[in-house]
């Protein structure tokens, strides 16, 4: 689940739940919007969670790069023609 999905089942049951005023026999429409509050929520701190864990091993800063081993390249042009 994305953070946008999770996002949108929060505002869903927020809807539901404060401003939705529809009875259906054997379903309580305010339990169903808490329910889906509670499950944007963990959708959310779960998304969150899995994109920081991604941005700590694609490139961890002090393994990949060493500061004693840089290079400089010069680069060098020579033209043969005089600039017209």
């Amino acid at each position: 689940m994305t953070i946008a999905g999770s996002i949108i089942l929060i505002m869903l049951g927020a809807i539901l739940t404060w401003a939705v005023e529809f009875d259906l026999a054997g379903v309580d429409i305010n339990v169903v919007g808490v329910i889906l509050m509670i499950g944007g929520l963990v959708g959310l701190l779960f998304g969150i969670y899995r994109m920081n864990v991604t941005r700590r091993a694609v490139a961890p800063v002090d393994e990949v790069h060493d500061t004693t081993t840089r290079r400089t390249v010069y680069e060098e042009r020579r033209y043969d023609e005089p600039p017209l």
